[in-house]
């Protein structure tokens, strides 16, 4: 069947220009055998059953034997009926006719009807989607394990646009060349066996483009109407659950497909429902930024005003006017209005920073990494302890790390105005360690005991910044 004729990629297959974009044509084997399969036809008993719970209809024929429920359904290809069982009483099997012979499964209620993980409004759904996958998978159980093997994802619009849409990032990027030894006599020395370069030379050598890779968020999708697999271009079978949809980008693909799908998520603003508590590399994508617009337009704002403001960060502003904040950037984006002439107070915009990047669900410095930083701060030497924080570094998702990079070198310049504000890098670093580094387990005696070595991460990073990022 042709792509004309199927709705499922309706913003997900355009092109950068879509008069030269060839719609694939879809595979139609797998939508012919499912108008091919079985219909569901329900044997019904002719006399009331005084035990029927009420969530069954007259398919129920009360306690009878496998044998005799296999005379009723009368060898009727797609009949059905639900009967209770003899060797487990209290208990429901439904029974259905296919290829031949009589199939029992154990049936289950609660709220909605299931034998597996497909929950289902009615039996007779039920009965109808298994007819299907019955019928599918015993007549294409060859093809459907070839079918992943010649995909047509590469050629589809959706990742043609992404490989050739050239995104200009103004940040910097990690390179090999960053990898660095930390020497007292103030040298800086890479791994390699190259010369010694100095802090200054290191800080101003090229560095490379970031690739802000990022995994589909897929989640189980009931489709309506015919829909196509936009992997394999393969029908995407059944009555309900019939496949994943990325809910960042609207990728539909088959469950078994999604596996092999290449990181390269590019996230829908429509779909984006809010700026705080979204994952920061979703963000930054939908955007095409190197940053979170928050994080840029606040510290914009605070070194635009509020250098020399004394406690920044350390003083709250009023919680429900950071609320205000919060619900602009969710309702706003980067339209939201945070100029001294809607909040007066920097320490307002100030709280509103430190809540963006304590609310993200991965925080800036990711769980995985998180023991890496914390046992880097516990080592005794000091230039140990340097190269330790920098190889976490050099292991953060490119978006995170360009975010933290920036946040690093904005609260340097804070403590540049310390005679003023009263910041120095050690409080700073008591500020942020919390904010920035959460234990992947939510343990409050583990993050109590690590608050030292969170409080000497962020302090480290910020005063030598120069030479970490």
């Amino acid at each position: 069947m042709a792509a004309s004729s199927n709705s499922s990629l309706s913003g997900s297959s355009a092109t950068s220009d879509p008069e030269d974009y060839q719609p694939p044509i879809w595979k139609s084997y797998l939508y012919q055998l499912q108008q091919e399969s079985p219909r569901p036809k329900r044997t019904m008993c002719p006399q009331e059953v005084e035990s029927r719970p009420k969530y069954y209809g007259r398919e129920f024929h009360g306690m009878i034997t496998r044998e005799y429920a296999d005379g009723l359904l009368g060898g009727v290809e797609g009949a059905y009926l639900i009967r209770e069982s003899k060797r487990q009483p209290g208990t429901h099997t439904l029974a259905l006719r296919f290829r031949q012979q009589t199939l029992n499964y154990r049936l289950f209620y609660d709220g909605k009807h299931f034998v597996g993980e497909k929950r289902f409004e009615s039996v007779h759904d039920l009965v109808t989607d298994g007819l299907i996958t019955l019928y599918i998978e015993t007549k294409a159980a060859e093809y459907i394990a070839k079918m992943t093997t010649n995909p047509i994802y590469e050629h589809l619009g959706y990742t043609s646009l992404l490989r050739d849409k050239t995104v200009h990032r103004l940040g910097h990027a990690r390179t090999e060349s960053r990898r660095v030894t930390f020497q007292r006599d103030g040298m800086v020395r890479p791994i390699s066996s190259s010369p010694a370069v100095r802090r200054s030379a290191l800080r101003d050598s090229p560095e490379k483009q970031a690739s802000y890779h990022k995994v589909h968020n897929f989640k189980v999708h009931t489709f309506r109407g015919p829909h196509w697999c936009e992997y394999c271009a393969n029908f995407m079978w059944g009555l309900i659950a019939q496949g994943v949809r990325c809910s960042d980008c609207g990728l539909n693909v088959h469950k078994q497909c999604s596996k092999l799908v290449p990181s390269d998520c590019q996230p829908d603003l429509r779909r984006i429902k809010k700026v705080f508590s979204c994952d920061l590399t979703t963000l930054v994508k939908a955007h095409n930024a190197t940053r979170p617009m928050v994080v840029d337009m606040c510290i914009r704002e605070i070194e635009l005003r509020g250098l020399k403001s004394e406690g920044l960060y350390r003083v709250s502003g009023f919680s429900e006017h950071v609320d205000d904040v919060r619900l602009a950037f969710d309702r706003d984006g980067e339209k939201a209005d945070i100029s001294a002439d809607v909040y007066a107070d920097i320490n307002i915009i100030a709280g509103a920073l430190k809540l963006y990047l304590r609310d993200l669900p991965i925080p800036v410095i990711t769980f995985d990494l998180y023991s890496t930083f914390i046992q880097a701060a516990k080592n005794t030497n000091a230039d140990s302890r340097l190269e330790g924080i920098h190889e976490g570094l050099l292991q953060l998702p490119p978006a995170h790390y360009e975010t933290l990079r920036y946040l690093m070198a904005h609260l340097r310049r804070v403590t540049m105005f310390e005679k003023d504000n009263l910041m120095n890098a050690d409080n700073l670093g008591i500020v942020f360690g919390p904010t920035l580094m959460q234990p992947p387990e939510q343990n409050a005696l583990a993050t109590l005991n690590d608050m030292r070595q969170q409080k000497l991460v962020i302090q480290l990073m910020i005063e030598h910044e120069d030479v970490l990022f």
